[in-house]
């Protein structure tokens, strides 16, 4: 087996000179993917698989081979990436002529020119697993060690992943709180507008909103926005 060259020091510096907050999931993905297949000293080609509510796609590839080889698994619904992402755990394939796990997909990849793979499961997510996955030419391309830098990528991968999805959720709270303040905001417009109408107070004028927010079938909100709506539009005659 060929000794791994001294690059990985420097791919890995690579990785961390990247700043996750300016860049997207999937510059990030690809840019692994990319120091993956450099770093190695037998001729591969690298993807990302990310599986959301059981439906996977490749994020990041370095050759049509390795994005067909990955949709080949989809489509079967099985294969080693999917194995490694629902699992985290490394799923090796030694040898695709050999290996009867999923035969079809092995085929295929002999046919393609490939000789064995390894897929390294991404840490679990709340809603997004995945896997770094590796196609080599050759039968028993990848040894222990080979096998422990890929993890250190894996590793990287699932940071920018966690992070992205940590963005995700900040971004969409902090969305519904902008919403929710817009509610209250008009509401409490349409409330002064009901009050000054009926003479009444808080509560009643939000009884008086409700009750037309059922009868007709539409939500309190929207009452709301075309009471004030109405108003402006009488004020501005």
């Amino acid at each position: 087996m060929p000794r791994l060259p001294s690059d990985p020091a420097s791919a890995f510096a690579e990785l961390g000179s990247i700043k996750l907050s300016e860049v997207d999931l999937d510059e990030v993905l690809q840019r692994v993917a990319e120091l993956a297949k450099r770093v190695l000293p037998v001729p591969v080609e690298v993807s990302v698989t990310l599986v959301r509510g059981g439906v996977g796609h490749t994020a990041a590839f370095t050759d049509e081979v390795a994005r067909e080889m990955d949709e080949r698994q989809y489509a079967e619904g099985r294969g080693p990436c999917l194995e490694a992402a629902a699992s985290g755990d490394v799923l090796s394939v030694p040898d695709l002529a050999t290996d009867g796990r999923w035969p079809e997909w092995a085929d295929r990849g002999r046919k393609q020119g490939l000789g064995s793979s390894v897929s390294i499961g991404l840490p679990i997510q709340d809603a997004v697993v995945g896997a770094l996955n590796v196609y080599a030419q050759t039968p028993e391309a990848f040894d222990e060690e080979t096998v422990a830098v890929l993890e250190t990528f894996a590793a990287y991968a699932a940071v920018a992943l966690s992070n992205a999805q940590l963005y995700d959720s900040t971004a969409n709270l902090a969305r519904q709180m902008r919403e929710a303040m817009a509610n209250r905001a008009v509401i409490e417009q349409a409330k002064g507008i009901v009050m000054a109408e009926r003479r009444c107070g808080p509560a009643e004028a939000f009884a008086i909103l409700s009750k037309v927010s059922q009868d007709s079938n539409r939500k309190v909100r929207d009452v709301a926005q075309a009471l004030v709506d109405r108003a402006a539009g009488t004020s501005g005659a």
